[in-house]
C-alpha cells in the first residue's frame, strides 16, 4: 500500500469524563493532541491544570470558573458552546431513538428533541446566521466521526454492512413492510450489520427485522400486529412512535442496526428500531455517507424518486470504482424495476463490460437477494 501524500495527525478523542480519567490513569502529563467533545469538566479542574495544555482542543466543554482562561493561556484551543442552537454541535456519540424521542410517552411529537430541531431548521434566516452554519457543519462532522468509530467496531467484529434502501410509503400493515422486516431479520442472521436511511416505511421495517433477530420468529409476527394498528406516521407521528415504543418495551435488548436519516427530510420521522442513528443536517453528505459505508452491498426494495436516486448514485460509484472495490447491487422486484420504473436497461448499459456487471442483479424475492449477498461476501 502506498504511503499517504501527507502525514496524518494522530489524535485522541475524549468524549466523556471516564475517558479523561482513563488517560490520567495512564500517567499522562500533556494534553497535546487531545480532542475533547462536549465534556463536562467542572469537577476535574485540578487535573486539567496539572497537565500541559498546549495542543489540546476543547469543543463545547464546560469548565469551573477561571479554568478556561488558564487553559487558553497555556496554548489550548477552545471552541465555545454556540448560542441559540437546539442541539449539541460537538457531540461525541451517535443518536439513539430514546434521545431523539425523549418525552414521547407523555407529550406530543412536536415537543421531542427530533421535532424541535427540525422546526429550528425551518425558521426564516437560520441558514444565513454564522452560528447556525458553523453548528450544523460541526455537528455533521462529529456524526461522521462517531459513525466511523461504530463501523470500525463492526469491522473488528467481522461484520460487513449491508444497506437496505426503499421507500417511506410502505404501510406497517402491508405485505411490502412485512417482506422488508423479514429481509432485515435474515441479513442480521447472516452476520451482516443492517443499515437503512433511518426513516419510516421499508427502512423502519428492515431495522425492525434486524432488531428482533435474536428473538424467535413469532416475535416479529407479534410486532407486526402491534405496529399494524398504526399503519403510518400520518396523521399522528405521536401514535406511530408510541406503537414502536410498545414493541421495544415488549422485546428489549434487540440486535444493533444502523439508521442514517436527515433533517432535510424532517417531515419523515426517524424510526425507533435502529439502535444507532447517524442523523445529519446536510442530505448530500448523508447520502454519500450512507452509500459509501455499505461495504457488503445494497439491496434496493421498490421505491420512488429517492430510491432511484440512490440506485444511480451507487451505480456511479461502482462505475468508476477499481474492480476490487465494486460492491454488490441487488434490486428486488422485477416488475417494479423493469416495467413500472424501468431502471434496469440503463443500469445494464452502464455495467456492460465493467466489473460491476458481475455484482448487479434484479431478483423477485428477498430470499434470492440474501442468498446472492451471502455468496458474494462469503458470509455463512
Amino acid at each position: 500500500m502506498n504511503a499517504p501524500l501527507a502525514p496524518r495527525a494522530r489524535t485522541l478523542e475524549v468524549e466523556d469524563v471516564a475517558g479523561f480519567d482513563a488517560l490520567l490513569a495512564g500517567g499522562a502529563t500533556s494534553m497535546h493532541g487531545w480532542h475533547f467533545q462536549a465534556v463536562d469538566l467542572r469537577q476535574r479542574s485540578a487535573e486539567l491544570l496539572g497537565l500541559r495544555a498546549s495542543g489540546a482542543i476543547f469543543m463545547g466543554c464546560r469548565f469551573a470558573a477561571g479554568v478556561e482562561a488558564r487553559l487558553r493561556s497555556g496554548g489550548a484551543l477552545i471552541f465555545p458552546t454556540l448560542p441559540n442552537i437546539p442541539f449539541n454541535a460537538y457531540r461525541g456519540h451517535l443518536y439513539t431513538a430514546a434521545e431523539l424521542y425523549k418525552g414521547i410517552g407523555g407529550a406530543e411529537y412536536e415537543a421531542v428533541p427530533d421535532a424541535q430541531i427540525y422546526q429550528w431548521t425551518l425558521q426564516d434566516g437560520h441558514g444565513r446566521e454564522l452560528n447556525a452554519t458553523l453548528a450544523t457543519a460541526m455537528h455533521d462532522h462529529a456524526i461522521s466521526d462517531s459513525l466511523d468509530d461504530f463501523l470500525d467496531a463492526c469491522a473488528a467484529a467481522g461484520k460487513r454492512v449491508v444497506g437496505v434502501m426503499g421507500g417511506h410509503a410502505a404501510a406497517r400493515d402491508s405485505i411490502e413492510y412485512e417482506q422488508a422486516a423479514r429481509l432485515g431479520r435474515t441479513l442480521a442472521h447472516q452476520g451482516f450489520m443492517v443499515a437503512t436511511g433511518g426513516g419510516p416505511g421499508a427502512m423502519e421495517a428492515a431495522n425492525l427485522g434486524a432488531y428482533l433477530s435474536p428473538y424467535r420468529a413469532d416475535a416479529l409476527d407479534s410486532a407486526l400486529r402491534t405496529l399494524g394498528a398504526v399503519p403510518g406516521f400520518r396523521p399522528s407521528v405521536t401514535e406511530w412512535a408510541r406503537a414502536a415504543e410498545s414493541v421495544l418495551a415488549k422485546f428489549p435488548g434487540g440486535a444493533d442496526s444502523l439508521g442514517i436519516p436527515t433533517w432535510f427530510y424532517g417531515h419523515e420521522p426517524p424510526n425507533l428500531f435502529a439502535t444507532r442513528i447517524a442523523k445529519y443536517f446536510a442530505n448530500s453528505i448523508r447520502e454519500a455517507v450512507l452509500l459509501a459505508r455499505c461495504n457488503g452491498g445494497i439491496i434496493f426494495l421498490p421505491g420512488a424518486a429517492g430510491t432511484v436516486q440512490e440506485i444511480f448514485q451507487d451505480a456511479c460509484e461502482n462505475y468508476y470504482a477499481a474492480d476490487a472495490a465494486v460492491t454488490p447491487m441487488v434490486l428486488v422486484g422485477r416488475r417494479h424495476w423493469e416495467e413500472e420504473l424501468p431502471v434496469r436497461p440503463l443500469l445494464a448499459a452502464l455495467a456492460n463490460g465493467r466489473a460491476m456487471a458481475e455484482r448487479m442483479r434484479v431478483v423477485d424475492t428477498i430470499d434470492e437477494a440474501c442468498a446472492l449477498l451471502s455468496g458474494w461476501s462469503g458470509q455463512p
